[in-house]
């Protein structure tokens, strides 16, 4: 008589355990929105955050340089496995506008272009993201200054940059992140130190999550 109380406690016993597990079995991709998992294909957005800007500095903890009060990005998602894991995206389109120097001998920007698009962007269930060019080649950024003696070209180059997500603010930020003069002229100084901050990345107009 007391074997099947028995078992009706193990059945229950297992019953209350499997929900536990299910959810486990199915945590989510690395890249999520409140809309479920980022489809390979999709593409993610991002702006400079409110009230931000974007700097290239002469030293990592100086004010010397360029700032630009408007950029973004556009990147394609590659892969974007169970997490936690490594997500990975191509971006194809990174881009900078408003922008000032205060360096002596400048008299304003003309431009910044990013090279040798696009980079891959690997985001770790960590919070880590680094970004590395295609094989034998480099990241770079020309920007182009207005001097009193005309127009001058300053190419940087960096092998690789490191972020960090947040999905407090859904943000990507980049802090002091070195470039080393490839070429130009003597105004334009030897090492750019890039900071900027992106939120929210988005994903068809939701807020992308790293898990």
């Amino acid at each position: 008589m007391r074997i099947r109380p028995l078992l009706a406690v193990v059945g229950t016993a297992v019953a209350l355990t499997l929900p536990a597990i299910t959810p486990a079995a199915a945590a989510g991709a690395v890249l999520t929105t409140a809309g479920g998992d980022v489809a390979v294909g999709d593409v993610l957005n991002a702006s400079l955050a409110s009230g931000t800007n974007a700097t290239l500095y002469s030293s990592a903890t100086g004010t010397s340089g360029v700032t630009c009060a408007s950029s973004e990005f556009a990147a394609t998602v590659t892969d974007n496995p169970e997490a936690p894991g490594t997500a990975t995206e191509s971006l194809t389109a990174h881009s900078f506008g408003n922008c000032s120097a205060n360096v002596v001998g400048v008299l304003g920007v003309t431009s910044i272009t990013v090279n040798n698009l696009p980079y891959t962007a690997s985001a770790s269930s960590d919070g880590t993201l680094t970004v590395t060019p295609a094989s034998g080649s480099t990241i770079q950024t020309t920007v182009v200054l207005r001097t009193l003696l005309g127009s001058i070209n300053c190419v940087y180059q960096a092998p690789s940059l490191t972020g960090t997500s947040d999905n407090t603010d859904s943000s990507i930020t980049f802090t002091a992140q070195q470039f080393t003069k490839s070429s130009g002229s003597s105004l334009c100084f030897a090492n750019g130190y890039f900071t900027a901050k992106y939120a929210p990345v988005t994903s068809g107009g939701a807020a992308v999550s790293v898990n």
